[in-house]
């Protein structure tokens, strides 16, 4: 039995168009709806970005102000610890760098310095106030015995210093080598012992002194303990 349609070619084939037509227009919605959500979420990142990136520079300006603000530190505390040696060396009737390089001329070959301290100590020597002469023999030897005593400040500069050397004979030399030095007095032998170091045998010692009082050096001395401290260098 033939089946006959009444239903026009052209009409179904429109319906078949229309319905395409529809199903692209959803996928197209689809797609810009996908296209503007992706954008937006790009746009909020890019937004998010810039905000962290503006942290960012004011987190780097912030950090740069502060290590300017150190470096200028650095630079005050040296001018000031330059400041500082420069006033205790005018404060020192000898400064300590003078101590020190005038021990390293004074080293005989081989002896090396391995400690080194400095201390002050503030002593009262009590000297008699003589009166002035006149009147009788006896009257004056009264006026010498009931005369107060005047007590006087006086600051003396003890060294210690220790060291090794290959034998004793190096650590004599040494002594006599200060000994002989415009700068020390009373230099003595405290300890001497042998030590192995590195299986080699030497002898440490220990050695005190005093820098001698009243002592003022000119220019020309410190200008030469520093020259000849150079040269050995």
């Amino acid at each position: 039995m033939a089946t006959i349609n009444f239903v026009p070619d052209d009409y179904v084939q429109q319906r078949h168009a229309s319905r395409a037509n529809v199903l692209y227009l959803m996928l197209l919605i689809a797609m810009l709806g996908a296209i503007g959500i992706t954008f937006g979420f790009i746009k909020m990142r890019q937004r998010a970005v810039q905000t962290e990136l503006v942290q960012l520079n004011e987190r780097m300006a912030k950090a740069q102000q502060q290590i300017a603000q150190l470096e200028d530190l650095k630079e005050k505390s040296k001018t000031m610890m330059k400041t500082m040696v420069m006033t205790a060396e005018l404060l020192e009737p000898v400064p300590r760098s003078i101590v020190l390089a005038s021990l390293t001329n004074n080293l005989p070959s081989g002896v090396s310095l391995l400690e080194f301290g400095l201390e002050e100590k503030e002593t009262q020597v009590v000297r008699s106030v003589s009166k002035p002469s006149g009147g009788s023999q006896y009257k004056n030897k009264s006026a010498a015995a009931s005369a107060p005593a005047e007590p006087q400040k006086k600051v003396s500069t003890n060294l210690q210093i220790k060291g090794i050397a290959p034998s004793d004979i190096q650590v004599a030399g040494f002594i006599a080598n200060l000994s002989n030095s415009i700068l020390f007095d009373q230099v003595s032998l405290v300890e001497s012992k042998e030590v192995e170091i590195e299986k080699i045998k030497y002898r440490e010692f220990r050695l005190s002194a005093t820098i001698k009082s009243d002592l003022a050096l000119t220019k020309e001395n410190i200008d030469s303990i520093r020259e000849q401290r150079e040269q050995t260098i």
